[in-house]
């Protein structure tokens, strides 16, 4: 069964999800109060419609509550965000993720039940310094305030190594959850694969763990 997905408020925030979910070939209707909006996805989404988020009779009618998951991203109108989010729980959608303008406003939407909540600008920031400070990371993905997955380039440290011969669980109390090597992709690698230069690392662990192994390991 394909998921069926909502996202009120397309702006470049719910823009992009709606392009990405659509290209997953996920159902995904549009809602936006900006007709012009609703019009540049009327191509993209599954459906796009012109609807006020804030009112429950407009949510009621569009079905809202049949979606196994709804994405508030509205803009910079809070009130609206936070009165979306409560009639969606209200109306029983099963999960839903909203869009964090600031501190005062996700602490809001914990109070009220949104499921996740996102920064998309703050933790963008945060993606980016992780690389910029970093030479081997490719790219990094919060899973907590203090755990994270991050993707490191092996380089002649770790060339001709086995997993085991690094006893990298051990020493840094972090996993190797999978090795990218060109094209293929070796899922729970095995403790005698040997790590190649250039081989792509998908790590997971605190933080402080991972930047350890950078420092120690990666170092230039």
């Amino acid at each position: 069964m394909k998921k069926e997905f909502a996202v009120i408020g397309l702006g470049r925030f719910g823009g992009s999800i709606c392009r990405a979910l659509s290209e997953e070939g996920m159902e995904v209707m549009a809602i936006d109060t900006d007709e012009d909006k609703v019009n540049e996805f009327a191509n993209v989404a599954s459906h796009a419609v012109v609807g006020d988020s804030t009112d429950e009779t407009v949510l009621k009618s569009l079905g809202i509550r049949n979606f196994d998951h709804v994405i508030v991203a509205i803009g910079d109108n809070i009130q609206a965000s936070i009165l979306t989010t409560l009639i969606l729980k209200e109306l029983g959608v099963k999960h839903i993720t909203v869009k964090a303008q600031n501190d005062y406003h996700e602490k809001v939407l914990s109070k009220i039940g949104a499921d996740r909540i996102v920064h998309p600008e703050r933790d963008m920031g945060r993606r980016i310094a992780h690389k910029i400070i970093s030479n081997n990371v490719l790219d990094y993905l919060e899973l907590s305030d203090e755990h994270s997955i991050v993707e490191i380039v092996a380089n002649d440290r770790l060339n001709g190594n086995s997993i085991i011969d690094l006893d990298i669980r051990a020493k840094y109390g972090i996993n190797i959850v999978a090795v990218k090597r060109g094209k293929d992709i070796i899922v729970s690698p095995q403790a005698n694969e040997i790590i190649q230069k250039n081989d792509i690392l998908i790590v997971i662990g605190a933080d402080t763990d991972i930047n350890r192994f950078e420092k120690r390991l990666l170092g230039d």
